[in-house]
């Protein structure tokens, strides 16, 4: 890479402007007069850059895409700024049918009904509408009913590469609490998680049901 050109902060810029993760592809649009692997090694030398002088935020491999990122020592600071983000959480009707279609995808609604033990179509039409989960398709048979996945927001909303990097189901407590600071997503022993080991889910997910049921509004 010669020329007058400094492409580390083409890069950086690229990745600063970006509110999404920018693919390999798309950067490479850009420089085209670059190699995807000389990309690559001017993000691993930016990190290596911003670790060497303490800096605040990295850049990490997210959603099939790069993004820059606040490192997780200084979120709590970055929660205070943004408190009014508290309005978008999801309840935790939101979390137990993102969780169970995370996991069991591709998957049709009546067994996501199953899984939680209530009618789940207001919870689905509002995390389409948020745009983590899409629909897929048809199933073949009575009804034709659609088909549930997740989708690339999902990843970016839990900070993950891939779903290989979905955690064991015992382990989402943690991130959902991490994600979900003002709700009480506690995964715990319940009639959830009771329905996900009879539809056959590796590992066991447990939510904490209320008596008098889960509400449905997000």
């Amino acid at each position: 890479m010669s020329g007058e050109l400094n492409y580390h902060l083409v890069v950086e810029s690229l990745l600063f402007a970006s509110d999404i993760p920018l693919p390999l592809s798309k950067l490479k649009a850009v420089l085209d007069e670059l190699s995807v692997e000389e990309i690559k090694s001017i993000i691993q030398e930016l990190n290596q850059k911003y670790r060497e002088n303490n800096h605040s935020f990295a850049i990490r491999e997210i959603a099939e895409g790069y993004q820059m990122y606040t490192l997780p020592e200084y979120s709590p600071y970055i929660d205070q700024l943004y408190t009014l983000r508290r309005a978008q959480r999801l309840s935790q009707a939101g979390l137990e049918t993102l969780a169970v279609i995370a996991y069991r995808q591709p998957v049709v609604k009546s067994v996501v009904d199953h899984i939680r033990g209530v009618d789940s179509g207001g919870v689905l039409h509002t995390l389409l509408e948020r745009k983590l989960i899409t629909i897929l398709g048809r199933e073949e048979g009575v009804g034709h009913p659609l088909i549930y996945g997740t989708t690339p927001e999902f990843l970016v909303y839990f900070g993950l590469k891939d779903l290989k990097d979905l955690p064991k189901i015992e382990e989402l407590e943690a991130l959902l609490q991490t994600r979900e600071k003002e709700r009480t997503a506690a995964f715990s022993s319940g009639e959830v998680g009771e329905n996900i080991n009879d539809s056959n889910l590796q590992g066991s997910l447990t939510t904490k049901l209320p008596p008098e049921g889960i509400e449905e509004n997000l």
